[in-house]
């Protein structure tokens, strides 16, 4: 699915950027935690995937806040502004009421949307929702003392950390050792908000409670927690189902905060609460290589170029990359930042394919590393998923840069084509049962 197009909606001065996949019905809005930046996350394919999914189901408005992402960089404003915010956007889409995801901070403006606009509001599903950050005698499962807070943020070390990913650690637990992630959440953060910004925003989240508005929402509600997240203690959820009327209380395994990251069981709840049907229709299941490719070093390199040349350098790169991928019939199905993920219907034209681009970009003193992996994937639209998808993936992170890196599937299904390759041992594969032993194409 092509990225879609973002609009803007006003609510006085402000512009809000927002965006809409899907047809629906039900609208559904998604209103964020932390940090946006609707371009920048349709470049995650986990996140793209997840709007993929909600839009068979649903029509998605999805939005960046104001002061962050595309939308003003005014200041990020009260729960009350935002909730205006929120109606402006839904009046600019065309959407007279909706459902409303609420996740993380994000938890806390939608229940004060359901309270005061319940006309406007069909459901309410809140995943990983916060009732008060702050840790109190009287809330013992907040995120952080006072002092504690003061500290984490303080301006001097969210600058030096701003824009390395790091958060994913808390985040998404599982994926920690995921560079590729590490490095997409790292743009993600630059790209919504400036250290300050985001000092501004913590601020603001850190002073919200919202118990008092609880006890009004009378709208259907749907709560999902995973029972060890990380970022949200589950006493916030456990407290949501006691005073929400009615609500349906749904605790999941895992300490994943994030829905979009390793997400499906939380996708199966929300589209049985809002379609009283569980299971998607069945995707169709075809055999398939995955190839994944990155740029080695890309993060020091566009440093040193600035992003001006930069982003020259790395459309360059793209267009070596797909003129490789048209000459050995590969399918594109996404590029995120500078990294490609592409099928093929033969796992000897892809490893050939990785070989050829490895040599492409060398031409622009690049040097990228090739991941491939042979298995059943899913084929839902124009996005494949499946655990043939995540394997490649994590072949592709073990890959040395000029590499091209393949599992034993992929080395047995091309005896006899004259392709040799290099014992690289056995490996675990990050989220993958087993052990792995993987093989480095020799080049030629």
């Amino acid at each position: 699915m092509t990225a879609p197009p973002i609009h803007y909606a006003a609510n006085g001065d402000i512009h809000l950027a927002y965006t809409t996949v899907g047809a629906g019905p039900p609208d559904l809005v998604v209103v964020h935690g932390a940090v946006t930046n609707l371009e920048v996350l349709w470049d995650i394919p986990e996140y793209r995937s997840y709007c993929e999914q909600l839009a068979s189901f649903s029509r998605v408005i999805c939005f960046d806040k104001r002061g962050m992402g595309l939308s003003d960089r005014a200041r990020v404003g009260t729960l009350e502004e935002r909730m205006d915010d929120m109606r402006a956007i839904m009046d600019a889409a065309g959407s007279d009421a909706a459902v409303l995801k609420g996740v993380s901070e994000g938890g806390p403006l939608s229940m004060l949307f359901a309270a005061t606009y319940p006309e406007r509001t069909q459901a309410l599903v809140l995943c990983g929702a916060e009732v008060k950050e702050e840790t109190t005698e009287d809330w013992p499962w907040g995120e952080a003392t006072r002092e504690e807070f003061e500290d984490y943020m303080a301006i001097d070390k969210l600058v030096e950390r701003w824009g390395k990913g790091g958060a994913l650690d808390a985040l998404a637990p599982a994926r920690g050792g995921d560079d590729r992630l590490r490095r997409l959440f790292g743009r993600l953060q630059v790209q919504s908000a400036s250290p300050h910004d985001a000092l501004a925003f913590s601020r603001m989240a850190f002073e919200i409670d919202v118990r008092h508005v609880v006890p009004a929402v009378n709208t259907p509600t749907l709560i999902l927690h995973r029972v060890d997240d990380r970022v949200c203690h589950v006493e916030n959820a456990r407290w949501l189902a006691r005073n929400i009327r009615d609500a349906k209380y749904v605790e999941l395994p895992g300490d994943t905060h994030i829905p979009w990251i390793d997400g499906e069981d939380l996708m199966d709840e929300i589209r049985e609460f809002l379609t009283g049907v569980r299971e998607p229709a069945d995707p169709e299941r075809v055999l398939a290589t995955v190839l994944f490719t990155d740029i080695v070093g890309s993060t020091e390199r566009a440093r040193e170029l600035g992003d001006r040349r930069w982003r020259d350098l790395v459309e360059r790169h793209h267009e070596l990359v797909r003129r490789d991928l048209e000459r050995f019939r590969g399918k594109e199905i996404d590029t995120a930042g500078d990294g490609f993920l592409a099928t093929f219907d033969g796992p000897a034209r892809a490893i050939r394919a990785g070989k050829a681009i490895v040599d492409s970009v060398r031409s622009l003193g690049l040097e990228v590393r090739a991941g491939l992996h042979t298995g059943e994937v899913e084929l839902a639209g124009d996005a494949v998923r499946g655990i043939a998808v995540h394997t490649g993936a994590r072949v592709a992170s073990h890959a040395e840069a000029g590499e091209v890196l393949v599992s034993q599937t992929v080395k047995d299904l091309v005896a006899g084509s004259g392709i040799e390759f290099d014992d690289r041992g056995a490996h675990e594969l990050k989220g993958i049962a087993g052990e792995w032993r993987l093989y480095a194409v020799r080049q030629s």
